[in-house]
């Protein structure tokens, strides 16, 4: 079996290892990224939700591009929201900058009442594009 491909961006080693996971994985041309939160440099949750989306996704294009990617290469996404009715606002203006225009990825959005302090989170799974 072959060893995992961890993606680790720099100057997040230290919490990817605290908390024992990788950043992304990849896989043939698929790469699995773990979920992304709206964290301040020292680990913790942004107060600010709406800030706090935006450096979720912020966080995410890091790990994209470490792996060679963009959010062109995402296919499929899902978030997650501790109060989706009056969050959903706020989270589509800044998925609509980052993820541009159609064709979308899929995008599962799920309610959930617990994220260790945070409000939002995000993963993704995208295709890695072939090097020329």
């Amino acid at each position: 079996m072959a060893k995992r491909d961890a993606i680790v961006p720099p100057g997040r080693q230290a919490l990817y290892e605290k908390h024992r996971y990788s950043a992304a994985i990849r896989s043939g041309d698929l790469l699995f990224v773990s979920g992304q939160v709206g964290s301040r440099e020292d680990g913790s949750p942004e107060p600010d939700f709406t800030r706090q989306v935006r450096l979720a996704f912020d966080r995410l294009s890091v790990v994209l591009k470490a792996a060679g990617c963009s959010f062109d290469d995402v296919v499929d996404v899902t978030t997650f929201h501790t109060d989706p009715e009056t969050q959903f606002e706020t989270v589509m203006a800044v998925r609509a900058s980052a993820i541009g225009e159609p064709p979308y990825p899929n995008w599962t959005a799920v309610g959930v009442t617990w994220l260790a302090g945070f409000d939002f989170e995000i993963k993704v799974i995208a295709r890695i594009p072939e090097l020329i």
